[in-house]
């Protein structure tokens, strides 16, 4: 029952202030305190540092300035059930893209469990890239373990609240994609754990502020805007009209264009030649 609360939590979106500390006081206590507090606009701290899966240090920064924008998704290596599910959930997710880590984009799981090893990192990547099915996506997907300090640092940095249940014995916290651009900074977070790969390439088209995707993303974007209430990409009705007022303009343009050059061309046939001497 605690795990679907968790998954429950996770898809809600941040409300109002006043709608927040209702559902607080609702919520059972081992669930309070929970949940995730949007930070769009703010900074990941470049300077968090953490061991990967080879056992190596290296800092958030490491992984900024790449071209590429960033998916960050918190886990615990020893958690008994959702973390597992929510890496899972990621891999369907990714499986379902064109796109692969490392290429247009970069997944940092990072473990909340402090004192983790880089051990069970390894053994999650290596899980993880099996599944995916494209071992080029060793290069792009990284796992993170850190001390209390350094975990501290990233998840308050992205209003990531988690609580250890001493009657469980295990972390309740909240199942959320955050989006960053190459620079750190937050763009967008999905709740949840059945996300649509399409809204996931929106977010990291909308990270990357239109340097990875095609014309057609970019065109989607315009199209398309973040609804906090449905935690989803959806039509923005202003932008399509004026798409199509464009593209009407356009066609008719064309339209003009191709009949000015026909009448010219029949004009030009119908010139009499001078009568030779």
């Amino acid at each position: 029952m605690l795990m679907v609360l968790l998954v429950l939590l996770g898809q809600a979106p941040v409300r109002a202030q006043a709608d927040q500390e209702q559902a607080a006081t609702d919520l059972p206590g081992a669930l309070r305190g929970v949940g995730v507090d949007e930070q769009l606009g703010g900074m990941l701290p470049a300077e968090a540092t953490f061991l990967n899966a080879q056992g190596r240090e290296v800092t958030i920064g490491d992984y900024l300035q790449k071209g590429r924008p960033l998916l960050l998704n918190f886990i615990y290596h020893n958690c008994p059930m959702l973390c597992s599910i929510t890496l899972e959930a990621l891999g369907m997710t990714l499986s379902d893209m064109d796109w692969t880590p490392g290429q247009e984009f970069d997944v940092l799981s990072i473990s909340f469990g402090a004192g983790e090893t880089p051990e069970m990192a390894a053994a999650a990547k290596e899980r993880m890239i099996k599944r995916l099915g494209r071992e080029e996506a060793a290069e792009g997907w990284h796992f993170l373990v850190g001390d209390s300090t350094n975990i501290a640092r990233i998840t308050e940095s992205v209003g990531y609240s988690f609580k250890w249940v001493a009657q469980t014995r295990e972390y309740a916290h909240p199942a959320v994609l955050v989006f960053a651009g190459e620079d750190g900074k937050i763009t967008r977070y999905l709740h949840g754990l059945d996300l649509p790969a399409e809204d996931v390439r929106k977010a990291l088209v909308e990270a990357s502020q239109g340097t990875v995707g095609s014309a057609v993303d970019q065109i989607l974007m315009f199209c398309y805007q973040y609804d906090p209430d449905s935690n989803s990409y959806v039509i923005h009705a202003t932008n399509l009209m004026k798409l199509g007022g464009i593209l009407t303009l356009l066609v008719i343009g064309i339209g003009l264009f191709v009949f000015w050059r026909k009448e010219s061309h029949g004009h030009t046939l119908r010139i009499p030649r001078p009568a030779s001497r």
